[in-house]
């Protein structure tokens, strides 16, 4: 298996993975402006047909695609994780209830 993630190919262009990760996270806020505000407590975590957790797989997957083609880089699955969650974070299309 050949590697293929840019971080790891070129670990000393701090600024060229800082700006395609920022990126990310724009890119990831745009896409949840697509969808109706989500739920986020609730449901299983493990339900793999949970809204979230298939919203999770979908926008991981094109946000890989989305990089490659727009970047010529190949992010790393912590680096698409990362700035997912950063995003659901700063989104105001997901709902969070409290739990108590």
């Amino acid at each position: 298996m050949a590697i293929r993630y840019t971080l790891w190919l070129d670990p000393d262009n701090h600024a060229l993975h800082s700006i395609v990760e920022a990126d990310l996270e724009h890119y990831f806020l745009e896409r949840f402006a697509d969808y109706p505000h989500i739920r986020l407590f609730g449901e299983d975590p493990y339900d793999y047909d949970a809204p979230f957790n298939r919203l999770y797989d979908v926008l991981i997957a094109r946000a890989a695609e989305y990089c490659e083609r727009q970047w010529q880089y190949v992010p790393t699955p912590i680096q698409l994780n990362k700035a997912f969650f950063l995003a659901v974070g700063h989104s105001t299309k997901f709902i969070r209830d409290t739990p108590w």
